[in-house]
């Protein structure tokens, strides 16, 4: 008899269940990770409802920090016992898109099917934990290509202090990075979840001098002023766009980082943006996008969308631990919740319905 661990699989939409699994084999280039701090992301809450379609079965999760059990005979540079995080993008660099710069597109197109609105496929890229390998909600992870992705963790970090790197972190980020935002910049960010307070951080240290921070929630503006917001913005309170464009003499802003993936946002963000601005979108987007004529400019307006999936690899984790290291940003007051993983279905609820002030909940196998 295999060897068993218990992880939280796909049944059904609306239902992710702990079960028994058999630990993973490990193959020439794989580590074994023992997960010992893992946490819900929102496309798990896409996964969990069925709009975004996974294999029943498969183990979902992709934000791992833990502990090398067992490693590959063909990895290098690492050794059992070692406290390591992962991407939650965990390219194999092999690919045309990875030697062309872009390792996060390191997959390609699937025959998918049609729940996701998708037009018959599914976007890959080089996200495979919880989509198309099993992933981290469980008591071990496989992560495959180890050499290229695994990242030891800085002594002296905390599990949580480095638990929004693989993915939170790394997304928010690059929401920062695709927004070409120069010093002295005014920056708005719309939505301030996870993923937007790290974009909001990401945004102050590239140099935005008057960053913006929308929601709907003043718990969550009081942590964007935390992340670096200088003035916060309740979407059910005024109307933001107009405040926006009277904050900046209507001018209108630098840059507009979108972080939660609606039509209504990413529209805000459009009409809220300068003449040859860029809108950075970090959304996942569920439905169709319309782009609005006028505020597009019917396409003269000189503007820039960029869009983003969350870079991985180790050399982008050591980065993002650096930053933590340094103590130029401290992503601890988002994690707000502990839970066991056999307690994960409340869990998932909790997250989903953003009671009792959650952002972000640590998963303890």
């Amino acid at each position: 008899m295999p060897a068993m661990m218990k992880a939280a699989v796909f049944v059904e939409p609306g239902r992710i269940e702990v079960v028994d699994k058999p630990i993973p084999d490990v193959g020439p280039n794989d580590a074994l990770i023992r997960i010992t701090t893992t946490t819900i992301c929102g496309t798990d809450v896409h996964i969990l409802k069925g709009e975004y379609p996974v294999e029943k079965g498969l183990t979902v999760g992709h934000e791992p920090v833990g502990v090398i059990e067992k490693l590959g005979s063909a990895v290098k540079g690492y050794r059992e016992g070692q406290r390591v995080i992962a991407g939650a993008i965990c390219p194999n660099f092999n690919s045309y898109a990875a030697q062309d710069g872009v390792p996060s597109q390191d997959g390609s197109y699937l025959a998918a099917s049609g729940r996701c609105g998708c037009h018959g496929y599914k976007l890959t890229a080089g996200w495979r934990f919880g989509n198309l390998i099993d992933g981290t909600q469980a008591e071990y992870v496989l992560v495959p290509d180890a050499e290229g992705n695994l990242a030891p963790v800085p002594d002296g970090l905390s599990d949580e202090q480095v638990l929004m790197c693989p993915d939170i972190m790394s997304t928010g980020f690059v929401g920062a990075e695709n927004a070409n935002i120069r010093i002295g910049d005014t920056v708005a960010v719309i939505a301030q979840g996870p993923i937007g307070l790290c974009a909001t951080a990401g945004a102050r240290l590239k140099g935005a001098t008057t960053i913006i921070a929308i929601d709907g929630n003043d718990e969550r503006l009081a942590v964007a002023k935390r992340m670096g917001a200088d003035v916060t913005l309740n979407f059910r309170k005024l109307d933001v766009v107009e405040e926006v464009l009277k904050l900046t003499g209507g001018r209108g802003v630098d840059s507009a980082i979108e972080a939660l993936g609606l039509q209504t946002t990413f529209e805000q963000a459009l009409r809220m943006l300068k003449p040859g601005g860029t809108l950075s979108s970090l959304g996942v987007y569920s439905e169709d996008l319309r782009i609005p004529l006028g505020p597009f400019g019917a396409g003269l307006g000189d503007h820039k969308i960029n869009t983003a999936l969350c870079p991985g690899g180790k050399e982008r984790m050591r980065r993002l631990m650096a930053v933590i290291e340094s103590g130029r940003v401290d992503l601890s007051p988002l994690v707000t919740h502990t839970r066991k993983l056999e307690d994960i279905a409340e869990a998932y609820d909790l997250f989903m319905h953003q009671r009792d002030g959650v952002l972000k909940i640590a998963i303890k196998p």
